[in-house]
């Protein structure tokens, strides 16, 4: 029996994720100049993935 697509290994996947976490967007403001320590972290603007 053969496994479906989804099913496979991680390491296949190369695919650029559009959804970030909160941490990776602070970390992408913080190297643009757009967030300073003490900045809440709550209603972050969008934020593109760095290619």
């Amino acid at each position: 029996m053969s496994m479906h697509r989804s099913l496979k290994g991680a390491s296949k996947i190369a695919k650029r994720r559009n959804v970030l976490k909160r941490y990776e967007r602070v970390d992408i403001l913080k190297s643009r100049g757009d967030w300073k320590e003490g900045d809440r972290a709550f209603g972050l603007r969008k934020t593109k993935p760095e290619e």
